[in-house]
């Protein structure tokens, strides 16, 4: 045999799995690592927000310039935005979770107070006939309700985590008091300005801590039934919500234009085919499609980034929530299963609700897509929830210990220890 000694005859067995086998062992190995979650919840906010960015200022060009203002406007206040809100993200990232527990209560009186304020004349203001706005003065306003969902999940997390380390979640009145009557309360401040896309995410938000604290199949039947009751009756009420939900999968534009923007949506959707148009070379975008830098930016990604571009946001949204489910799985601690799964529910319901309007499979709520559409009221307290999703992923025993290895003082001393200490004369 050439080069060397005789070859050993490869024995069946002897060797690890070939092929797609092999390809699939390696696979599931890496994303059975502890630190698995961590990267994809950092990774897939990043990308969504940065990508977000880019589609803030291709969208919304051409209303800034319709307004007379500059063409990057719309995109210099969400660049503050989400500036601030990556300090904040680092900030919740970096607190323990006594501290989250500690700003329940005050978080949530301060948003029920701001809430109540916007109903207040002269102080909140109108926008697109919702009244759920303050002016901050200058080009700032801020929206309280957006607030409300991260103060429901922080404050009714630490309120479940305590009951049970009681012991008291196995009484039914334990489940729902205080619990679903502050819900309520928010819920009808919410109404008051008559928010009804942001009422349906703290629905679903209410609904998915009761899922995780394991609320029996006739209670969460009960308040699910209530709620859709509450939510039908208030959408028959309105013609305004009437109508948006006579525009599921319309393909007609309507005789007096009701359904102008899902029609529109779907146009953009559809022009965009496999790869888009390219950024910035939207139609829709000139007039066409209303709110197409808030609402409906996923419909002006569809048509500049084509199915590909909408996939990969898709997919991005995909891996955020898995990590987050599986960051709300793997934890002892019951606040923290309460807090990721709620921050989980917020931002993969309010994604379906966006995304699914946008495809002409839900009635148009008025809903932002998370961390992607324009509005710095909707990210600053998203980031701030992300935030906490990284920070529960590093609590982790088993990715606490692989951080801790992987620090440069850490590795060095490992390293040393594992050298063999060589003779004097040994070079």
């Amino acid at each position: 045999m050439r080069g060397g000694g005789p070859r050993t005859p490869r024995t069946p067995g002897s060797g690890g799995p070939r092929g797609p086998r092999r390809l699939y062992e390696q696979a599931r190995r890496a994303w059975d690592r502890p630190l698995t979650a961590y990267y994809l919840i950092l990774g897939s906010s990043l990308l969504i927000t940065v990508l977000g960015l880019v589609m803030v200022y291709s969208a919304s060009m051409i209303q800034a310039l319709e307004y007379s203002l500059p063409a990057s406007y719309f995109f210099q206040k969400q660049f503050v935005a989400a500036v601030i809100g990556t300090v904040l993200l680092l900030l919740a990232s970096r607190m323990p979770a006594k501290l989250h527990r500690a700003l329940s209560y005050p978080l949530l009186m301060v948003t029920v107070f701001l809430m109540a304020l916007v109903q207040v004349p002269g102080i909140g203001h109108a926008v697109n006939g919702n009244q759920n706005w303050i002016y901050l003065g200058g080009p700032f306003q801020l929206q309280p309700s957006e607030f409300g969902k991260l103060a429901l999940i922080l404050w009714g997390a630490d309120l479940l985590a305590r009951k049970q380390d009681r012991r008291l979640l196995t009484q039914w009145k334990h489940l729902l008091v205080p619990l679903v009557p502050v819900a309520f309360l928010l819920l009808g401040l919410i109404m008051l300005g008559g928010d009804m896309g942001t009422a349906i995410i703290l629905t679903a938000i209410l609904l998915g801590l009761l899922w995780l604290v394991g609320a029996p199949t006739r209670l969460f039947a009960g308040v699910l039934c209530i709620a859709g009751f509450v939510g039908l009756t208030l959408i028959r009420t309105n013609e305004n919500r009437m109508s948006r939900l006579e525009c599921i999968g319309a393909i007609d534009l309507g005789p007096e234009g009701e359904c102008w923007q899902a029609v529109h949506g779907i146009y953009a959707l559809a022009s965009g085919g496999w790869f888009g148009s390219g950024l910035g070379a939207s139609v829709e975008k000139w007039g066409q499609l209303p709110e197409p830098h808030t609402d409906f930016i996923f419909a002006i990604a569809g048509e500049e980034l084509g199915l590909a571009g909408t996939l990969s946001v898709l997919a991005l949204f995909a891996a955020l929530g898995y990590a987050g489910i599986r960051v709300a799985g793997r934890t002892e601690d019951p606040f923290v299963r309460y807090a990721a799964g709620g921050v989980t529910t917020w931002i993969t319901a309010q994604a379906v609700v966006n995304i699914g309007a946008v495809l002409g499979l839900l009635p148009i709520a008025g809903v932002p897509l998370p961390l992607f559409s324009y509005g710095g009221s909707a990210l600053l307290p998203t980031m701030f929830a992300v935030g906490l999703l990284i920070a529960f992923a590093r609590e982790e025993p088993a990715a606490k210990a692989a951080l801790a290895v992987r620090r440069p003082g850490v590795r060095w001393k490992t390293m040393r220890r594992r050298v063999k200490k060589r003779p004097s004369g040994e070079r």
